[in-house]
């Protein structure tokens, strides 16, 4: 895995909008806490671009994303925020050659899982499940984990322990491999593109989701299981789950995830606020070696750094 370098005070951090537009004073309070943390926020025009439920045409978004990553000055990229459009951007990236440059950190989740598992696993290049501007930076530390962003991508060493009071092991057990992941439905919606979610064999595969009732959580799954590519992992994780519950309160999401793994033969922990959370969301780093623990209580362990 090739890896982007840490980032310093003072570095600059390109903004950009893969997917959906955002709202313009939830932008300017995001780029404010980016400031706050030390870095110089920059972006252009084309970030405030609108066509519909996209932040503009794709060939505008991948050109802004591509300058961002081929500018020698830019350290790192970050979403503006997720709702969908990334995967349009995935034929314009691949086409550059985005897996020979520099490797520099691309910083999202939900609707960015498409760019974030196809760096990952197809170009090997350690991306971050990370704090976007709407809804996160632009809420302050009520809104992103600090300590896991700055431990993530600020320090060239292993982050180490990330848990949760509320992180619980549905499947006891203990089991190491390549952190990689997502939003499930983007991984799911990858395969059969030249694009597909492709996780390492042994990898330990992150899960996140929101809003999504409990017969979709384990449709889902089941088509993991049934296209092959959970065999190919050692360890599940799932996020929060926010909203996944079934109205009413007659099947939750935790318990369909239980029954749907219950013959499944490694660790699986639930409940990891990254991503979409209803508190602060914890950075990850994925396409480093990691390893999943339930004794004596659950934790993810990240055994290797994610920057240089």
């Amino acid at each position: 895995m090739r890896k982007p370098r840490a980032l310093r005070p003072g570095d600059r951090v390109a903004v950009v909008a893969p997917a959906s537009p955002f709202a313009r004073d939830e932008f300017d309070a995001g780029v404010a806490e980016l400031r706050r943390l030390g870095f110089e926020p920059v972006y252009d025009d084309s970030v405030f671009a609108r066509q519909g439920y996209v932040a503009g045409p794709a060939a505008l978004r991948a050109e802004a994303w591509l300058r961002a990553w081929r500018d020698p000055g830019i350290a790192a990229i970050v979403a503006a925020r997720g709702g969908y459009g990334s995967v349009q951007l995935l034929p314009a990236l691949a086409a550059a050659g985005v897996g020979a440059g520099v490797p520099k950190a691309f910083i999202g989740y939900s609707d960015n899982t498409s760019i974030l598992s196809w760096l990952t696993t197809q170009q090997q290049v350690v991306s971050i499940h990370g704090p976007m501007i709407e809804g996160r930076f632009a809420r302050g530390e009520a809104g992103y984990d600090r300590p896991s962003f700055e431990r993530c991508l600020c320090v060239a060493a292993p982050m180490g322990e990330v848990t949760h009071a509320q992180l619980e092991a549905l499947r006891p057990g203990e089991a190491s491999g390549t952190l990689v992941g997502g939003t499930l439905t983007q991984l799911l919606a990858s395969l059969g593109t030249p694009f597909a979610f492709a996780p390492p064999p042994g990898s330990i595969l992150f899960l996140d989701e929101i809003g999504e009732r409990p017969y979709r959580l384990d449709r889902m799954i089941t088509q993991l299981r049934l296209s092959g590519l959970l065999a190919r992992t050692s360890a599940v994780v799932f996020g929060e789950l926010p909203r996944c519950d079934e109205p009413g309160g007659s099947f939750a999401a935790r318990a369909v995830v239980r029954e749907v793994l219950a013959d499944y033969p490694g660790p699986v922990l639930f409940g990891l606020p990254s991503g979409h959370t209803t508190g602060p969301t914890l950075s990850l780093p994925f396409g480093v070696r990691s390893r999943v623990l339930t004794r004596p209580y659950p934790a993810l362990v990240i055994d290797e750094s994610a920057v240089e």
